[in-house]
């Protein structure tokens, strides 16, 4: 004899319930890489904030506005933005001892905007090696474009020389 309607929606609801739990059981134990979670996305940074190139520091603090706009918005997909910058006065050895702090200490996911050749070319070899993304590096020289040897790397800004062909034709014109 069939079952009644009634039963058969109890059943379904039933069944609706014991997945809707083990879904949220399965995404409660939901791993993932060093800097990220459920509700926050470590963001690590390098600026030059003093120094001879302090003049930089703007860009740091202009990053810092977006990340905080986009958590004022709700963060991305709910989770907010956790962005440490860190002034490495444009010395490279200060690089290096502010980035192995965000990687070590703050456990940050990636870096992101970085800025100055010097500055990145010392710290690229660590994060490729500690497999940490250097997001949007903040420098023209063309070393940036080489994804076989830094998988980790991505550049951001034309090279110089495109930079200098623009210019060129901009002022011949």
């Amino acid at each position: 004899m069939p079952m009644p309607i009634r039963h058969r929606v109890a059943t379904a609801l039933l069944g609706l319930t014991v997945a809707a739990a083990t879904g949220s059981a399965a995404l409660a134990q939901k791993k993932y890489d060093t800097g990220a979670s459920d509700t926050e996305i470590k963001i690590g940074n390098i600026v030059p904030y003093s120094g001879p190139a302090s003049a930089y520091g703007v860009v740091g603090k202009a990053m810092a506005a977006v990340f905080k706009k986009t958590n004022d918005e709700g963060g991305v997909n709910g989770r907010k933005i956790n962005f440490i910058s860190y002034d490495d006065a444009y010395s490279p050895p200060k690089a290096v001892e502010q980035v192995r702090k965000l990687v070590e200490s703050d456990e940050v996911l990636l870096l992101f905007g970085t800025l100055g050749t010097a500055s990145n070319t010392a710290i690229q070899k660590y994060l490729n090696a500690k497999k940490v993304p250097q997001l949007f590096v903040a420098t023209g020289a063309t070393k940036w474009n080489d994804p076989k040897t830094f998988p980790w790397t991505m550049g951001w800004l034309p090279s110089y020389q495109s930079e200098s062909r623009i210019y060129a034709k901009y002022l011949i014109k």
